[in-house]
């Protein structure tokens, strides 16, 4: 696996409520509100430590679309398939192109949460991610990020163990992560046990995205 098969990965993906889309300018608008609205809860993201405009919201999804463009990471944009609100952000970045491995990203409306649907979206981005040769998912919590661990737990994600002292935070203060990982069963190593995958999706509800 390499950069090419990112460049060559689906732009749009659909799912029973949703579709997701590659970063365009016209995700600016509705991404910088959602943004401002969600702020209180973002303390855990780097880019949402303080309001945004529409003018850095057009240049952020520019930079998203031309790292896509060449084959630096996949990110997706979502928004409910029957009326076009807008519902999330998933990204796939930090590829090991050898293992092959990488990690994902997400990041939902604060409006929305409690209706399954950026577990929905998060699902579908893992499950292309797979298709296109990925044997390994992870995410990286905060460990004080208690509705980012849930969220994690409620994707069917193993949780792999707490690493200790091991970046800082958007505070500048070092932190100890929590990393949970899926991994595609017909790629994944021999010998392990069984292989957890996203869990079957039983109800629309779900915990909250971070």
């Amino acid at each position: 696996m390499d950069a090419s098969d990112l460049i060559a990965a689906p732009r749009e993906l659909g799912t029973p409520r949703l579709r997701l889309e590659s970063p365009r300018p016209a995700h600016a608008a509705p991404f910088v509100d959602s943004l401002v609205r969600s702020l209180p809860t973002l303390r855990f993201i780097g880019w949402g430590q303080i309001e945004r405009d529409l003018a850095w919201s057009e240049r952020f999804c520019a930079g998203g679309a031309a790292m896509v463009e060449a084959g630096e990471c996949l990110i997706f944009n979502a928004f409910r398939a029957d009326d076009g609100r807008y519902v999330g952000r998933i990204d796939l970045h930090s590829f090991d192109f050898e293992a092959p491995r990488c990690e994902v990203g997400y990041v939902g409306e604060i409006t929305l949460r409690g209706q399954g649907l950026m577990r929905e979206a998060v699902r579908a981005v893992i499950e292309m991610g797979f298709a296109i040769g990925l044997a390994r998912i992870h995410a990286l919590s905060d460990a004080r990020n208690e509705r980012a661990l849930a969220f994690a737990g409620a994707l069917g994600m193993a949780r792999e163990g707490l690493l200790r002292a091991y970046e800082r935070d958007p505070q500048g203060r070092v932190c100890d992560m929590v990393m949970f990982a899926a991994y595609n069963p017909a790629l994944a190593a021999w010998g392990s046990g069984p292989v957890p995958g996203p869990a079957p999706d039983p109800s629309p509800g779900s915990p909250p995205c971070p």
